[in-house]
């Protein structure tokens, strides 16, 4: 599809889910999250052919939370291959992020990589495998991208650690389980620094065009991951990146993408496009109201989805 094509589309829909009243709630139970205006609405396209469009606050900088499990993830199985799956599941929840109830089951193997359970197993994989967890995460997350801006928010973290208890109960359940190599106050802490991340709309499409490109940046060509890692965590995005809400998403929008609850959403559409959307007021399941909404009307009017 020609760029002006998409430029038109994405500006009729977004004036048209602005325009809406503004359902939803914003993450109150993270006192930080709860200061962000509810007003704010943005949107940026980056395609695999370097072509880019942005919408609204795309330029603003806001706290991306579990998007950032994606990029964990990444490291991780680029460190351990096939490997890292001994320690986490590849499979729906069908059970809330911060859920306690599968691990018994399961014997302390999170169902998949994108629940807290299993982002904290995550962080545990890079404590063992980083010389210097914070800072060589943080070069591999600018090593995706041009712009070397993103950084944690030490405020973002703090808000997180005061009220993280269900997220220490997790570690500490996993860990009884064998499952969590290193103390658990490290790992959390580190997890919660992972989740404090910030970056804008714009910055988020690039970060993670390498994924709309078979592992291989496109800023300067680099080969990030192999072509069959980068499939499989698209398919893991498509199949748990919502929470118990992944399936509506797969219905209705049709591409791979992950979400936090800071309000942002991204979603990719392999070998095309990449789209990163931010809307701090959730729905129910924790998504984003006006994003979710954004990115069902963007792929029916366009008619482009991995479907």
């Amino acid at each position: 599809m020609e760029s002006t094509k998409f430029k038109e589309l994405i500006t009729e829909a977004f004036e048209q889910i602005n325009s809406l009243e503004g359902k939803g709630e914003k993450a109150s139970y993270i006192p930080e999250l709860s200061r962000v205006s509810s007003d704010k609405f943005g949107i940026h396209l980056s395609t695999i052919n370097s072509e880019e469009f942005g919408i609204g606050n795309y330029q603003e900088k806001f706290s991306i939370q579990s998007i950032s499990k994606v990029f964990s993830l990444t490291l991780a199985y680029k460190l351990l291959g096939e490997n890292l799956w001994n320690r986490l599941g590849v499979e729906p929840s069908g059970t809330a992020f911060n859920s306690l109830v599968q691990l018994e089951k399961d014997k302390g193997i999170p169902r998949n990589p994108f629940i807290n359970a299993g982002a904290i197993v995550i962080a545990d994989v890079l404590l063992s495998y980083l010389e210097n967890p914070k800072e060589d995460f943080l070069a591999f997350i600018r090593s995706l991208t041009k712009n070397k801006e993103i950084d944690y928010s030490s405020k973002i973290a703090a808000s997180e650690k005061s009220v993280g208890y269900r997220n220490v109960a997790l570690c500490n359940f996993i860990k009884s389980f064998g499952n969590i190599e290193n103390n658990p106050e490290k790992v959390l802490d580190f997890y919660f620094d992972i989740c404090s991340l910030e970056s804008t709309c714009e910055q988020l499409s690039e970060q993670f065009s390498f994924l709309a490109n078979n592992g291989k940046t496109l800023h300067n060509n680099t080969q990030i991951i192999t072509k069959s890692q980068s499939k499989r965590i698209n398919a893991l995005m498509q199949t748990c990146g919502f929470y118990d809400e992944s399936g509506e998403f797969a219905f209705k929008v049709g591409l791979a993408g992950k979400s936090g609850v800071g309000g942002g959403i991204i979603a990719v559409h392999p070998n095309q496009y990449v789209i990163s959307v931010w809307s701090p007021k959730l729905n129910p399941k924790g998504n984003s109201f006006k994003g979710m909404l954004f990115l069902e009307m963007f792929t029916t009017s366009t008619e482009q989805s991995i479907f």
